[in-house]
């Protein structure tokens, strides 16, 4: 929890000011608040080049050599619109350049030949008053404009909520503010960090930073948080993974590699990956993790190893894997993040995914197996399955679940991790479609009133309790205990587009349509249905906002999808066989 304050000017300026916080030496003159709010105008698309002028042609096909093989995704039959018929144009993203033209808010009509939905035009005038400005330049985008509550630390630029911002902002052209973010938080990873007498590792990337407006001395400052003042102090693991995953984006869609090229950006990414990558006690290839240590930021039973941090490592891989130099030092990091890679997408794909099949066998398992051969390597037992999840499992669909370890596998399903492992195709095709089915099938209980829940079902009772630790906020229903969170939108909708089911993102982007703007962009949703706008959930929060105008995008403009998503590789599909021993 953080005391730190912001006052946002009506011209949109973030002016932060808190004189008792220790900051870094970096002093600066006050930024010109004329600079701080970007001017939107006409734009005719005929002038728009094939290319921007930067893109380096023969990188841009290195990439794609070096990472992916091309596998065509069919796409199930849509509407006869042109949009759609674009979408069955498309053999796979991958290999996609994600063009540069802006979604503009003033312009009659899409590409597409529909009217723009006049949500647009509020979504992306408040996302430009979340703008932080730093020298002069934007930096990063604010966790939320509400002023009627109290601010704690939704003033600051969150690494996890700065994601969607930045992809709105990469897929209306407008490369330079996530040029900005990406540095700025790289020269934040190099600070020493320190949680009362303990140093974090060196690759730690902060959960949060924040600009601080000394208007006396006229200067400004940064602060970073690696975890030190967050709720539960517990460092941000996904942090640097969104990192590496955003480098990602920003070179696919500019087809600018000099960043990435950088010798201050190869060493970031080259810290990250020592952190997870090192050697231990570990017997799996999957990430041990602490509660709190990703998006479910508070105590709600995913300390082991959670289907989020691992879908994102998994990701993260993939994405530093095409964008490390083949230098000396990147060279030996290739080499140990094909090894982790192959792995984990055997462990993940072997242990953690369940179906009607897989639940059965899980049904019948024997236990107390001690030998080569055991089946139940994990020794679960059968008389831990919970109730719902016999009336949750559709005979046709799948997903991976929350967590598994010794004698433990959380059954509940989470919606990022599974929609990261189908973007980063840790998912097989055929097991992204059955994530599809489940959800087709299961629509009221994962989407219901509003996108989307964050996970299902809730815990209550004793159990609420006991994993919780009674935390008001995680009550059933609300919050990160089967709350409902709209940011979800985009990861739904790219998820969608690359199985072929746009018309699932379409459905869910209309229901969101009927009350998000009315509602005031909230945080998130409370009720089994997601009824209820949430009891502490703050207002005008940044990355709902920017989460829909990512999922409007990219469902209008297919190519999008290649920013987020890696297609499968061939040297990743082995056969499945549970073989009672294997390395990484």
């Amino acid at each position: 929890m953080s005391t730190l304050s912001a006052d946002v000017s009506q011209n949109g300026t973030i002016r932060n000011v808190d004189s008792s916080s220790s900051v870094c030496d970096d002093t600066i003159k006050n930024v010109d608040s004329s600079s701080s709010v970007f001017e939107l105008e006409d734009y005719d698309f005929s002038k728009l080049p094939d290319r921007p002028k930067n893109l380096n042609i023969d990188r841009q096909r290195s990439f794609d050599e070096r990472s992916l093989t091309d596998l065509p995704i069919g796409y199930s039959p849509c509407p006869p619109s042109r949009a759609d018929n674009f979408y069955r144009g498309l053999d796979h993203f991958d290999g996609v350049f994600s063009p540069t033209k802006r979604s503009l808010i003033n312009t009659p009509r899409s590409v597409f030949g529909y009217e723009p939905h006049p949500m647009i035009a509020e979504a992306w005038e408040t996302l430009r008053r979340s703008l932080v400005y730093f020298r002069g330049h934007p930096v990063g985008t604010i966790a939320a404009l509400d002023s009627s509550e109290e601010k704690l630390n939704y003033d600051q630029v969150f690494v996890r909520d700065f994601v969607p911002s930045a992809l709105a902002f990469l897929m209306n052209g407008e490369p330079e503010i996530v040029k900005n973010f990406i540095l700025k938080t790289l020269r934040l990873q190099s600070w020493e960090k320190k949680i009362d007498r303990f140093q974090l590792g060196e690759g730690v990337m902060p959960a949060s930073f924040k600009v601080l407006h000394d208007p006396i001395r006229n200067t400004e400052t940064l602060i970073a948080d690696f975890g030190e003042s967050a709720i539960g102090r517990v460092a941000p693991v996904d942090s640097g993974f969104w990192w590496i995953i955003l480098l990602r984006a920003y070179t696919r869609s500019t087809g600018d590699s000099s960043l990435a090229e950088m010798a201050e950006c190869q060493k970031g990414m080259r810290l990250i990956l020592s952190l997870c990558l090192s050697e231990g006690f570990d017997t799996f290839p999957t990430l041990l993790c602490a509660d709190g240590c990703c998006m479910i930021d508070r105590r709600m039973g995913v300390y082991g190893y959670p289907i989020e941090i691992q879908a994102l490592f998994f990701m993260a891989l993939r994405c530093a894997l095409v964008l490390l130099k083949p230098d000396a030092e990147g060279k030996e990091f290739m080499e140990r993040i094909a090894k982790r890679l192959h792995a984990l997408s055997y462990h993940m794909r072997s242990y953690f995914w369940l179906d009607m099949k897989q639940l059965n066998d899980i049904y019948r398992y024997k236990t107390e197996e001690y030998s080569h051969t055991a089946v139940n390597k994990f020794n679960i037992m059968p008389d831990s399955l919970p109730e719902w999840i016999f009336d949750f499992m559709p005979t046709h669909g799948g997903y991976f679940v929350g967590n598994v370890g010794p004698s433990n596998m959380d059954f509940r399903w989470f919606c990022l991790g599974n929609c990261i492992a189908i973007l980063s195709s840790l998912a097989t095709p055929e097991q992204a479609t059955a994530i599809m089915d489940l959800i087709e099938s299961r629509w009221q209980e994962l989407v219901g009133d509003m996108p989307l829940k964050v996970c299902y079902p809730a815990i209550e009772g004793h159990e609420w309790r006991i994993v919780t630790g009674c935390d008001p906020k995680n009550i059933r229903w609300s919050y990160h205990n089967g709350g409902s969170w709209p940011v979800l939108l985009w990861l739904l909708t790219a998820a969608c587009v690359k199985v072929g089911r746009p018309q699932l993102a379409r459905r869910a982007i209309e229901l969101a349509e009927t009350r998000l703007s009315k509602d005031g962009w909230p945080e998130y949703y409370d009720g089994k249905l997601g009824r209820f706008i949430g009891k502490q959930a703050r207002k005008h929060q940044t990355w709902s906002i920017a989460g829909y105008l990512v999922a409007k995008m990219m469902l209008e403009d297919p190519s999008h999808l290649g920013m987020v998503s890696l297609e499968e590789d061939r040297h990743l599909k082995p056969v499945l066989r549970r073989s009672s021993s294997w390395t990484f």
